[in-house]
């Protein structure tokens, strides 16, 4: 893994996808197509969850079960028919993001056939938002202090290997809840892809960030700030871009 790439995906045509969006198709369509076999009670698929679990938090390909998983595939074949191919730091990046989040659906839908885990539009800012909210009736300021933390230590992470163990913390908290919360793994792969940029990475900061504070919804009404929201936020001046969407980044980062 490189984290020390200079440039961003911006070689690519006008009308051909860049990296990032090839690592949130990847992951997308292997997790739509395997999420539904699962809740039919396919053996396959219930296998091939149970072996994505053992490589949750961990680098790709060093869980030798794992190798020629079908994410990594669709991804090398979408990276192979690109005009411009990659560098090797990038192919490796794009990889590791795909199996991060794949592994970390795989942990999250782990004996849940109530719901569908992998929804997209629901980003990690907001999952963890909606996670303080479901234990609001019974929590204290010090609980959901503690919370939000959580998604700062994933903000503030140096490492990849840092990353991981933090969102495998947050997953195994949204998986515990009665209530269904699901995340969106594609957004968080193609994230995670760019994150490994050190150019790229304050942009995912701030996307992770701004989740959190736009989906603060009523309690921001009651004008009640507490003082890890003044704190020990990643970037509390930051709003939603005029179309609606985060980060500001552009189709290449």
């Amino acid at each position: 893994m490189s984290t020390t790439s200079t440039q961003t995906d911006r070689g690519a045509g006008k009308d051909e996808p860049s990296v990032r969006e090839l690592v949130e198709r990847a992951t997308h369509a292997y997790i739509a197509q395997l999420q539904p076999r699962y809740f039919n009670d396919d053996p396959a698929a219930v296998a091939e969850l149970a072996r994505l679990r053992r490589g949750a938090g961990r680098r790709a390909h060093e869980v030798q079960d794992l190798w020629g998983i079908g994410a990594l595939e669709n991804l090398a074949e979408s990276l192979a028919k690109k005009s411009k191919k990659p560098s090797d730091a990038r192919r490796e990046n794009a990889e590791e993001a795909v199996f991060l989040a794949s592994t970390l659906w795989a942990l999250h839908q782990q004996s849940r056939r109530d719901h569908r885990t992998h929804t997209r539009g629901k980003d990690l800012g907001g999952a963890v938002r909606a996670l303080i909210r479901l234990k609001e009736s019974a929590r204290t300021d010090e609980e959901e202090s503690t919370l939000r933390k959580r998604l700062v230590r994933v903000g503030t992470a140096e490492s990849l290997q840092s990353v991981a163990v933090r969102l495998r913390e947050i997953v195994m908290l949204l998986r515990a809840q009665s209530e269904p919360l699901s995340l969106d793994y594609a957004r968080l792969a193609g994230q995670l892809y760019r994150w490994q940029d050190r150019n790229a990475r304050a942009g995912v900061q701030r996307e992770w960030g701004r989740e959190f504070h736009l989906a603060a919804g009523p309690r921001a009404k009651k004008g009640k700030t507490t003082d890890a929201e003044k704190g020990e936020t990643i970037d509390p001046t930051l709003s939603a871009d005029e179309d609606g969407t985060y980060g500001g980044h552009s189709a290449g980062e």
